[in-house]
């Protein structure tokens, strides 16, 4: 029967990681490195990106706030100008401001009343 033996385990067979990567590039000092573990950088880069997003959508959130008082600010303007066109055209549309633009063009207002003209058949 066959003995149990260990195996030694190699160091060729050591797979590096993204954050061991990071830890070698950034070469942190013994002081910074017991504060900020490797092991908490996925935490910290989440943190970090959630942080990101939340700044972005602020600052999106804000330019839309600017743009929508901005369209109210015109469309309180052309509220007002269609008031003034709307009471301007009704004052001109009366009958008494329609004779007198017509007496400048040399048309007299009919004194005589409407008569119903009847057509008979024979």
């Amino acid at each position: 029967m066959a003995t149990n033996t260990y195996k030694i385990p190699s160091s060729t067979q050591h797979k590096e990681g993204f954050f061991s990567w990071v830890d070698r590039m950034l070469s942190m000092d013994s002081s910074v490195a017991q504060v900020i573990h490797v092991r908490f950088l996925p935490q910290i880069f989440f943190i970090s990106t959630l942080c990101i997003i939340y700044i972005g959508n602020r600052h999106y959130a804000e330019k839309k706030i600017r743009n929508i008082s901005q369209l109210e600010t015109q469309v309180a303007d052309l509220r007002a100008d269609y008031t003034t066109l709307k009471a301007a055209y009704k004052f001109s549309s009366k009958q008494s401001e329609v004779a007198k633009q017509a007496a400048s063009l040399g048309l007299l207002e009919s004194d005589v009343p409407p008569y119903k003209v009847i057509h008979r058949e024979e």
